[in-house]
């Protein structure tokens, strides 16, 4: 399905909430992560949610972001039909327009100044078979960035034969073929690779990730609206329970929440199996009924002040790793 009848269909397709007669998900534990930046990556609409939060949360989630089949901060200019054409390739984006309009958003206050970004490390991929977000918007991604953080540490990938997804060297569909549940399975591990960029050097990756160390942990004390999902998952490993862990985010594209395929992106995008050796804490939070065909708000469905710190997607993620940076509860 091409992103343009993603974006449109909203209430046809969307994640259901918990019964009610079922139990609450339990809480999001407090793990006592390092409180020095978060990471940050997402694929379709998660990774423009990605890029927004790396702009506009200020050092929260500085230290580094990866898009995956995404494009640059306020791309859509509150407009669908900006997202659905020159967003996706369909025609020239106007970079210098966006990078005078995204600072004119830190003069206006609406997004902190962008000084703990200027050293990031940001990872860019576009599959060179994605006829949804064509490689030219992850290119104008790459250049409003370097205008925006002339000093940051800048990869991109684009020559991956790959269609609309997220890439994986292990189980998943066919490369080439846009098919949920959105996991392209390339002989590439995107997540390592990934990862690799925005932290460093890290330890190889698990063989067997341990299955009961991804938890759901219920969402509703971080945001009450419906586009944001009853429950969302995080990734605990072993090491991590007394405290001191690194922590990252992950976001799901459109189509890619617990409503249409359950837990897959969360227990198979690979990351899991590379933060099971390095003291990594893996967030997955997830949309709700609310949220158009389950994509993150990067068009503005949800009000026009989207891109801003207090947009509420955002406000409820950074939240959410405000209470994994509190002490362990003993």
């Amino acid at each position: 399905m091409r992103l343009a009848a993603l974006l449109l269909v909203s209430t046809l397709a969307t994640a259901p909430a918990l019964a009610a007669d079922a139990p609450p998900p339990p809480e999001l534990p407090r793990l006592g992560v390092q409180a020095d930046g978060a990471t940050v990556s997402g694929v379709s609409s998660g990774a423009y949610l990605a890029v927004q939060l790396h702009l506009s949360q200020g050092s929260l989630f500085a230290r580094g972001v990866a898009a995956v089949a995404g494009g640059p901060f306020g791309c859509a200019q509150g407009s669908v039909l900006q997202a659905l054409g020159p967003c996706l390739g369909r025609s020239p984006i106007d970079v210098p327009l966006l990078v005078q309009r995204t600072q004119a958003l830190v003069t206006q206050g609406e997004i902190p100044p962008l000084t703990a970004q200027q050293n990031a490390r940001v990872y860019l991929f576009s599959g060179a078979k994605d006829t949804v977000v064509n490689v030219a918007t992850t290119q104008a991604l790459q250049a409003q960035l370097q205008a925006l953080l002339p000093h940051a540490h800048i990869t991109a990938r684009t020559d991956v034969p790959a269609a609309h997804g997220w890439v994986v060297d292990r189980e998943g569909g066919d490369c080439d073929r846009m098919a949920a549940p959105h996991l392209l399975n390339c002989g590439v591990d995107l997540a390592g690779a990934l990862l690799q960029h925005l932290l460093g050097p890290l330890n190889a990756r698990a063989d067997a990730v341990p299955e009961g160390a991804l938890r759901a942990f219920d969402q509703r004390p971080f945001h009450t609206g419906p586009d944001l999902g009853p429950q969302g998952f995080v990734f605990v490993p072993p090491a991590c329970e007394a405290g001191g862990c690194r922590v990252h985010v992950a976001l799901h594209g459109c189509q890619m929440n617990a409503g249409f395929v359950g837990e897959a992106f969360a227990r198979r995008s690979g990351l899991n199996a590379w933060a099971a050796t390095n003291r990594l804490v893996v967030l997955y939070p997830q949309t709700g009924p609310g949220a158009v065909n389950g994509c993150w708000d990067w068009w503005g469905y949800g009000g026009a002040g989207y891109l801003g710190r207090n947009a509420p997607q955002m406000k409820a993620i950074a939240g959410m790793v405000a209470r994994l940076q509190e002490s362990p509860t003993r």
